[in-house]
């Protein structure tokens, strides 16, 4: 999106074909093209290059696997077109991302690398890393307009949603968890769509609730609810616990930020439940008189007997707390580790179950303090700034919901710099787009053609 014009004010109702034609006749054809590469990575991060992966068959991971040259070439190619599009137009944008901080995370990553346990595999990793999170922060300025932006979001969101449901209807077997599968047959019955497993597509479907609602506030009355309702049914028939309950909760809480208009009350309302969160759950195994309390509660903060991988990851930290074992290098290959007694399971955990927690393991303490400055803290004094300037409220709202809400899936899971996962791509996308909303105005519509 351009950075100079006045904010989108057209909220009047329109149909779906009305709003196609409205926009295609604003794109000339590099627009269009511009328009093409950002549905083109949502679609490639979201759908997958192995959609509805067949969880009965044992070689399912080796299968997705010897793919992932493809999916490298893919993720290089749309990211070198973006940058080549996007540097031609929003190069003062592009200087904003240049900070002494943002150098210095890059740079610990790399020294990370150099130093990992398994180099070859945090190079390799740490590649495809690079080329899905510039995708996702140049992806905001890809379309011309914000109403383009929203027409590639909502088409995104459409086809996803579409592959999902025809997947549940003609070929349950490849799209809902069944007994026969060989990893975790106690899904059977949970929706996972075209993603491998129900905990990717819960997530997915509460982000797509967040742009139906976001849609239905700018003018889409049709493709708006569309999308929030068949995403919202999705994501009860996922099973997914976590992301139902932080769906709502989220939403109230960024409304609650949103109306909120002094930027100390926003970061209490936003990060000291966030905190406790942390504390009842990893902070649990730490302190004593914490996993007392825990006990207390009428609910199971550990989710299901994870304070086991908790205490094993908290194990790794303090093996190599500066420097980290490597960028995802560490959960490869943990069997032959050892465990307390009785919880060696733990080393078969694929991930720590929690992104802050994991950071501290892979790329160590500096690497997490680092992160949390410009994914944590960044943003929310960024849409203070976006919020202060009145500058696309309804979008910047829609970039904080996200972000909040990988702020608290991430207590939970992992996700945080994790290559080609959905959930990472969609929260630096947000991340970003508060970045620049914070320092640019978004155009509503193309400037008339001369």
């Amino acid at each position: 999106m351009d950075r100079s014009a006045a904010d989108m004010t057209d909220l009047e109702a329109r149909s779906l074909g009305q709003m196609l034609r409205d926009g295609l006749k604003e794109l000339n054809a590099a627009q269009a093209a511009r328009c093409l590469v950002a549905v083109a990575s949502l679609l490639l991060v979201l759908v997958t290059l192995d959609p509805f992966p067949d969880l009965r068959n044992p070689d399912v991971t080796t299968v997705v696997g010897g793919r992932m040259a493809l999916a490298y070439i893919s993720w290089a190619f749309l990211a070198a077109v973006a940058v080549l599009f996007v540097a031609g137009t929003d190069a003062p944008a592009l200087k904003t991302l240049v900070t002494p901080l943002h150098l210095c995370l890059v740079g610990w990553l790399l020294i990370n690398i150099v130093l990992s346990e398994s180099r070859g595999v945090s190079m390799q990793r740490f590649v495809l890393l690079v080329s899905m999170t510039s995708l996702a922060v140049l992806l905001p300025l890809l379309p011309p307009t914000q109403r383009s932006f929203n027409l590639c979001l909502g088409a995104a969101a459409l086809v996803l949603l579409a592959l999902c449901y025809l997947g549940v209807v003609l070929a349950p077997q490849y799209s809902i968890h069944t007994a026969l599968d060989i990893a975790e047959p106690q899904l059977a019955g949970d929706w996972r769509g075209s993603f491998g497993h129900k905990n990717v597509a819960s997530p997915v479907m509460t982000i797509l609730v967040y742009v139906g609602i976001y849609l239905s506030a700018v003018g889409s009355f049709v493709m708006g609810p569309a999308i929030a309702v068949l995403a919202g049914l999705f994501l009860i028939f996922t099973g997914g616990k976590t992301s139902s309950v932080l769906c709502l909760a989220i939403y109230a809480l960024a409304s609650l930020t949103y109306v909120t208009p002094h930027l100390w009350l926003k970061r209490i309302i936003c990060f000291v439940p966030l905190i406790v969160m942390n504390l009842l759950t990893v902070g649990s195994v730490l302190s004593p008189a914490l996993g007392a309390m825990t006990r207390l509660l009428p609910l199971d903060p550990t989710f299901t007997g994870r304070s086991d991988i908790w205490e094993f990851a908290l194990a790794a930290v303090a093996e190599k707390p500066i420097i980290g074992h490597g960028y995802a290098a560490f959960w490869d290959d943990v069997t032959a580790r050892q465990t307390a007694q009785g919880a060696e399971w733990a080393t078969s955990a694929a991930h720590s179950h929690n992104s802050y927690l994991d950071l501290a393991v892979t790329i160590g303490l500096p690497g997490l303090l680092l992160v949390i400055p410009v994914f944590v803290l960044a943003p929310l004094g960024n849409f203070q700034s976006a919020q202060t300037h009145n500058r696309s409220g309804a979008l910047a709202k829609l970039f904080l919901t996200v972000w909040l809400f990988g702020l608290y899936y991430g207590a939970t899971e992992t996700f945080l710099l994790e290559r080609q996962n959905p959930i990472w791509f969609m929260f630096a996308l947000a991340a970003a787009g508060l970045h620049f909303l914070a320092r640019f105005q978004c155009v509503a519509q193309a400037e008339p053609k001369p």
